[in-house]
């Protein structure tokens, strides 16, 4: 498939697929957080200001960030891209997006392609959803926490996806300009950008263009901020070092109620699968990256 049809492609999947970013009270957000659910209100709030260098900041202790640095320079790992649908994508969609007269290729491909195919679309979303639903149900490397906040939600988005006016070529126009200068303004489309760049650093750029993207499903009727203002963490069980926080929020109109492991570590409290996550992948090695089959839904997190 060619790199723009990809890239729209990739558009569309996202769109349908993407999990959102729940947000707390604001507050110091480099404070440790000294109860389980500050652990997941921080992340959240991080999320919610598109501060993913402060995600991975938090997200880890400081030696298992400093080892994920490495393997990030390494190319052994995008973490904590890699929570995201579709991470493989990034580069190339970054890549599509920024290239010279990207807005004008891309919306000729969607006019080709998904121009007023409404009923196409809206069957897409029905079947990715199922599909995805299934797929994190039964397969991948998910805990139960996990499958059952992620089967809500992929329901939820692909719900949205069934209504959303996503043929319609004016939102397109407005959305593919926006999203172009975005990408262009990260600096990261050279084809090994993200490694040579680092971690920190390229999570620092990119946080602006996952802020754009958020606000480009705003026109199609999905404000995943002003949808989740108003989640909640609170902690539902807690037995020393470990315990459980219900997390409660509302994305695209459909209520979420899931809960999330957290556990101490040197005093301060993290998301065990977030934790779990990043192991593996600091500790990938490049060639099982590159090996790695990808699953239709990505871990998102909290």
């Amino acid at each position: 498939m060619p790199p723009i049809r990809r890239a729209l492609a990739a558009l569309l999947l996202i769109v349908v697929a993407c999990g959102g970013c729940d947000r707390a009270p604001l507050s110091d957000h480099d404070a440790p957080p000294k109860l389980p659910a500050e652990a997941v209100q921080q992340l959240v709030r991080d999320l919610r200001r598109n501060d993913l260098a402060s995600y991975a900041r938090h997200a880890v202790p400081p030696a298992l960030h400093d080892r994920l640095e490495t393997a990030w320079r390494e190319g052994r790992t995008t973490w904590p891209l890699t929570e995201l649908p579709l991470e493989d994508r990034l580069p190339g969609f970054l890549q599509a997006l920024a290239a010279p007269g990207a807005e004008k290729k891309l919306q000729a491909v969607y006019q080709r392609q998904f121009a007023g195919a409404h009923a196409e679309l809206r069957s897409a979303a029905a079947t990715l959803g199922l599909f995805a639903t299934q797929y994190v149900r039964s397969e991948g490397d998910y805990s139960t926490e996990e499958r059952d906040h992620y089967a809500q939600l992929i329901g939820a988005i692909s719900a949205w996806g069934q209504r959303a006016p996503l043929g319609d070529p004016k939102r397109a126009r407005v959305a593919i300009a926006q999203l172009a200068a975005a990408a262009r303004q990260t600096g990261l489309t050279g084809a090994d950008a993200l490694r040579l760049t680092g971690m920190d650093r390229s999570l620092e750029r990119l946080g602006p263009f996952f802020g754009r993207f958020k606000q480009t499903l705003v026109g199609y009727g999905l404000d995943i901020d002003a949808s989740l203002d108003r989640v909640e963490a609170t902690l539902a069980e807690q037995t020393g070092e470990r315990a459980r926080v219900r997390i409660r929020y509302t994305m695209a109109d459909q209520p979420i109620d899931a809960y999330v492991r957290v556990e101490r570590h040197d005093g301060r409290w993290y998301l065990s699968d977030v934790l779990r996550h990043a192991e593996a992948e600091a500790s990938r090695t490049a060639s099982a990256r590159s090996a790695q089959p990808h699953a239709p839904v990505a871990k998102t997190a909290p």
